[in-house]
């Protein structure tokens, strides 16, 4: 099998099941729309004080995984962060460069990824057909970029784990709300695909 006929997407994920056979040109060019949906969430900022603002980031990313699977989901991420280290104004209220990498929003950047491909996996195994297990799903994806997030932020300002879980405690809500959107989404998608194949 050569380079152009293998499928990146997996075809139990939503996206792999409606748009199926994916070659790798249309794998990529879904990775790249993917990170453009995720730079434009980013603009959606709410200043919350001391500590990065919340963003709607974490709902694009969660979303990606699922939807792409573990490895493009990842993929689009990776594509995302370089897309915004070279300056493109892709980060939160339009900003770029490496230096918001390095800065305090970092560790969550950095762990776009990690969250993206976690999501995808439980995606691949049938957990994104159920609300509720969607929304485990998505809760395990965006704890590991809290926590990621809280790490590098207790690092670069020099506070106690204790300090950075507090300042941190105010993105609960907003992560609460974006996981049960994510995973209302997506049982969503499952059923509407499954009505339109019965109706075939």
């Amino acid at each position: 099998m050569n380079a152009s006929a293998q499928t990146y997407v997996a075809p139990d994920t939503l996206i792999g099941a409606a748009l199926a056979p994916l070659d790798w040109t249309r794998s990529v060019s879904l990775a790249v729309v993917f990170s453009l949906l995720t730079a434009l969430a980013a603009q959606i900022v709410i200043p919350v004080g001391l500590g990065p603002p919340i963003t709607a980031q974490t709902f694009a990313v969660l979303l990606t995984g699922a939807l792409l699977g573990s490895r493009l989901g990842a993929m689009a991420m990776i594509v995302y962060l370089a897309e915004g280290a070279i300056g493109l104004p892709f980060f939160s209220g339009g900003h770029g460069g490496i230096g918001v990498i390095l800065g305090q929003s970092g560790g969550y950047l950095l762990a776009f990824p990690a969250g993206a491909f976690v999501a995808g996996a439980f995606a691949e195994n049938g957990w994104d057909k159920r609300f509720w297990t969607a929304a485990v799903a998505m809760a395990v994806g965006s704890i590991i970029i809290l926590l990621a997030g809280m790490a590098w932020f207790s690092v670069l300002t020099h506070s106690s784990p204790q300090v950075a879980l507090l300042i941190n405690l105010k993105y609960i809500p907003g992560d609460v709300i974006k996981i049960l959107l994510a995973a209302a989404v997506i049982p969503t998608g499952w059923a509407l695909l499954k009505r339109k194949a019965s109706q075939k």
